[in-house]
């Protein structure tokens, strides 16, 4: 079975300055992985590459087998529907409803009608522990992590097999940073989703993945299981992980 995500040699240049240099990471179906590093390492310009928004200088990234870039853009966007993104600050839209914003993907689509519309954005509210009533606020309405949820069902629109979470707790105070996380991990399991979640808290990769690929040196430079990541010799690892009990 072909990884969900495959990065081979992928090296990336940007202003004249290599952010990545032969970086390769593979995530199979399923898995939960998180992905760390320090501020600058290339996390997030790694990720918008996964996403689609930036082209690897060389290299080659595949997603369930195929590659991502390339193809015409029937291909690309039939791709792309296979996974969703939580971005940092949920990057709702501002002049529309919860809704309008969960409903945004759907309508692209422009395979459903109204009514189906309207069944999914209210099954999706309710997948992230929403009321049918939370459909009509507006952003600037919304607590932080109600943004977060919102976000998080608009990501689950269009029943993704992949999920890629930005730092998806930042924000959050600690009661609800957790109640988040665990949500995550239900829907993670309950969907069979594979999932791949940038961040720099410990906490939260601890309570949600099993395994950790280690961003430094612009390559991957530790992928495995948790504990096992946590004994590799390597000055960043040992500052990284000095938090966690």
């Amino acid at each position: 079975m072909n990884p969900v995500i495959a990065i081979n040699d992928l090296s990336t240049r940007l202003g004249g300055v290599w952010i990545h240099r032969h970086l390769h990471l593979e995530i199979a179906a399923g898995e939960m992985v998180a992905l760390v590093g320090g501020s600058g390492s290339g996390k997030t310009t790694l990720l918008r590459q996964m996403i689609g928004l930036l082209t690897p200088t060389q290299g080659t990234i595949r997603l369930f087998g195929e590659p991502l870039f390339g193809g015409g853009v029937v291909r690309e966007r039939a791709l792309r529907q296979r996974f969703g993104v939580l971005f940092q600050q949920g990057a709702l839209f501002s002049a529309l409803n919860v809704f309008d914003n969960i409903a945004f993907p759907l309508r692209e689509l422009r395979c459903f009608d109204a009514t189906t519309i309207r069944d999914l954005v209210m099954l999706k509210l309710e997948m992230v522990e929403l009321l049918p009533q939370h459909a009509l606020l507006l952003p600037a309405e919304l607590s932080g992590g109600m943004v977060k949820r919102v976000a998080l069902a608009r990501a689950l629109a269009l029943e993704p097999e992949l999920l890629l979470l930005d730092e998806p707790t930042a924000g959050l105070d600690p009661d609800r940073s957790a109640g988040f996380v665990r949500l995550i991990r239900r829907l993670g399991d309950e969907l069979g989703l594979t999932v791949l979640l940038v961040t720099h808290d410990v906490a939260t990769l601890a309570a949600l993945t099993a395994k950790v690929a280690v961003l430094a040196e612009q390559h991957i430079l530790a992928y495995g299981m948790l504990d096992t990541v946590r004994q590799f010799d390597h000055p960043f690892i040992r500052k990284f992980f000095h938090r966690s009990p």
